[in-house]
């Protein structure tokens, strides 16, 4: 992985200044340690900073064609590079370097944007075609990797997160008052946002042309098709793990190419621990693993992550992550995140992350992505259970369902309750609305907006907020089964701007680590969302292909065990007796009124509240709304009263690190400059 950042300008602008790409691509020294390039003519300013991975030697960014008409900043991997070199090299065109960026520069020349579909890989992309005098700014089908963007009078500007943006000069870092609403809403911004006013992020699956006049054309290339394959539809459940289990070996032997040492992450959960055993089948040699113990026995998995590693073989690393270790690692995931969270739950994976990188380990493969395509989430049940009761509203055994996939509520006789049931009763026999299966969480976690500012609330707009999803959901959609539709909501709402951002990329990037997710290959993806309904979910019981995989390869525990969401302690590592002293600075009455985001008295009435009992709320609302709060406002003292500072800081980590200049056409000859700055 990289971060990538650039400038176009106008033609009435000033061309692109070098000292502004280097202000932009210092905040990006973390996703790239080993280096930074540049290059600059007229018109566009291309700035790269550089994670080895694949072709080490000779292979700092922007990279080139054979004439220097095609130039690139590339952040990602392109993991059937091998095969695209191969046959673009039987089509004349000659490489200087091993990197698989290169390869796109000669598939552009060859294809143009058809090129995009071919990529098998994760990536953002700046491309700057000097002949046609068109920019293109692409982001992988998924989304694994953030691209972000702003248009600033005759200039648009881009990186790979808004910090650069910032330091460069031209962007301020103003909060979007309806975007942080829908944070709060729904965990965070649906596809093409971000929380800074006039920052925006190219959508998954999608490439944007912006020519010499700056009109930006917006190209869909790939969205998931979850309408089902016909010639699947008979399907037996033998034949499709068959065929899964082959194209996902294919998927994790595709991303164990690097030039570095590959691990794995090791959860303790059917997903990454399949990814293990079949990385043990694809590597040579040595493997580590990684995960995540908690102090806490409630959220700990220890036994089984220890079972997996034993079975399959591996050398396994482990933290155990208590309130000292979250409270230390928040502020960090708030910076590196560029988002308030309602949860936690990243902060744990970003010292997963720091344990990688401190056992010189650059590429740890994961099982994200498995529960969204085969149906493996309580809310894909919820879904299944609500649409049964909804076809008789007054039923009082069909809700008891709910307490197979909720055991707290069966164990403590909650499902029987009026109280349990009307929760789950909201919208019932709404079953047209597209949004169905999500309405109920949504709803739940909208009750932390009382603790915005009012002006804040007032910029909240459920109508948009639902629009932003519908206007990236695929064409037919709303035709589809209902898990089907309600897998592609989840996919689009929450796999990729909050799973693959807040939980993925910036946890792991902030410690510079790569994380490939076999269970994203595009082959493994496409075949998945063929299936019919029946080979995902029979019953309540989910990703049946999987866990047939797993009877071959995993210990019968681990196949056999029921989802277990991922989660970290909340209120309860951040307030009480021992809560860190930035809580109760930050959540302090002043400093609550400082920035206007939040309800001050509230905000700080429910802190005291949790100060008093240690963080022990009375629900999971109360949580997320004092999580949302504190990190809102780390937020907002990270960008408005320490960046200048941060920003000074990395420029000057700047010096010292190797920094070509590929080639500047400014007030010199179109000849290379490869030079040291």
């Amino acid at each position: 992985m990289c971060g990538v950042a650039g400038i176009f300008a106008g033609p009435r602008a000033e061309p692109p200044s070098l000292d502004e790409l280097r202000r932009m691509i210092a905040m990006l020294g973390h996703r790239g340690p080993d280096g930074y390039g540049f290059y600059r003519d007229e018109r566009v300013g291309l700035a790269h900073s550089r994670l080895s991975i694949v072709g080490l030697a000779g292979g700092f960014q922007p990279i080139h064609n054979e004439d220097r008409t095609v130039w690139i900043t590339f952040n990602g991997e392109i993991f059937n590079h091998v095969e695209l070199r191969r046959e673009l090299e039987a089509r004349g065109h000659r490489f200087y370097t091993n990197t698989d960026t290169e390869v796109i520069v000669h598939a552009y020349e060859e294809w143009g944007s058809a090129t995009w579909p071919k990529l098998n890989g994760q990536f953002a992309i700046g491309l700057w075609d000097t002949v046609a005098r068109k920019l293109w700014l692409v982001r992988d089908k998924l989304g694994i990797l953030p691209l972000q963007f702003a248009r600033v009078g005759e200039r648009i500007v881009f990186a790979s997160e808004a910090k650069a943006l910032f330091a460069g000069g031209s962007v301020t870092p103003t909060f979007d008052g309806a975007h942080l609403a829908q944070v709060f809403t729904q965990w965070t911004v649906a596809p093409q946002g971000t929380v800074f006013a006039g920052v925006h992020m190219v959508p998954a699956g999608t490439a944007l042309c912006i020519d010499q006049n700056l009109t930006v054309t917006e190209e869909r290339y790939w969205s998931p098709n979850l309408a089902g394959d016909p010639a699947l539809a008979n399907l037996t459940l033998e034949e499709a793990a068959e065929a899964l289990g082959e194209k996902l070996f294919d998927a994790v032997k595709l991303r164990l190419r690097a030039d570095v040492p590959v691990g794995v992450y090791i959860s303790g959960g059917l997903d990454s621990s399949v990814i293990a055993a079949l990385v043990r089948w694809g590597k040579q040699g040595h493997v580590h693993s990684f995960g995540v113990r908690f102090a806490d026995p409630a959220f700990d998995e220890t036994p089984q992550q220890r079972l997996v590693a034993g079975f399959t073989g591996t050398e396994h690393h482990d933290i155990v992550c208590g309130p000292a270790e979250i409270q230390a690692a928040l502020p960090d995931v708030v910076w590196h995140g560029e988002m308030p969270l309602v949860r936690t739950a990243p902060a744990p994976l970003f010292l997963l992350s720091r344990l990688v990188r401190n056992s010189d380990i650059r590429v740890v493969l994961s099982g994200e992505g498995a529960d969204e395509l085969l149906g493996g989430y309580d809310i894909f049940k919820e879904d299944r259970i609500r649409r049964f009761w909804a076809r008789r509203p007054d039923s009082a055994l069909r809700p008891q369902l709910l307490g197979r996939i909720h055991a707290f509520a069966a164990m403590n006789g909650a499902k029987d309750s009026r109280l349990w049931q009307s929760f789950f009763r909201r919208g019932l026999t709404d079953t047209d609305d597209p949004f169905y299966a999500h309405r109920i969480r949504w709803a739940n976690t909208a009750w932390t907006l009382r603790l915005l500012a009012p002006d804040v609330r007032a910029a909240c707009d459920p109508a948009r907020m639902e629009a932003d999803i519908l206007a990236h959901l695929p064409e037919g959609w709303q035709g589809w089964n209902p898990l089907s539709r309600a897998q592609a909501v989840e996919m689009d709402s929450f796999l990729t701007p909050y799973l693959l951002s807040s939980q993925g990329d910036r946890v792991a990037m902030a410690n510079s680590i790569e994380v490939r997710y076999p269970f994203l290959d595009p082959d493994v993806v496409d075949f998945c969302n063929a299936l019919p309904p029946r080979l995902k979910m029979l019953g309540l019981r989910d990703k049946l292909p999987l866990r047939r995989i797993a009877r071959d390869l995993l210990p019968a525990e681990i196949g056999h065990r029921p989802k277990r969401p991922y989660r970290a302690p909340m209120t309860t590592a951040l307030f009480g007796a021992n809560a860190p002293e930035y809580v109760r600075d930050l959540l302090s009455e002043q400093m609550l009124s400082r920035y206007g985001l939040v309800d001050a008295q509230g905000a700080a009435a429910l802190a005291a509240k949790a100060h008093r009992q240690d963080g022990r709320m009375a629900g999971e609302r109360e949580e997320m709304a004092l999580v949302g709060v504190l990190t809102l406002q780390m937020l907002a003292h990270a960008y408005h009263d320490t960046f200048r500072q941060r920003a000074s800081d990395r420029l000057a980590a700047l010096e010292g690190t190797p920094i070509h200049v590929l080639e500047d056409r400014v007030g010199a000859d179109h000849h290379s400059a490869e030079r040291a700055a």
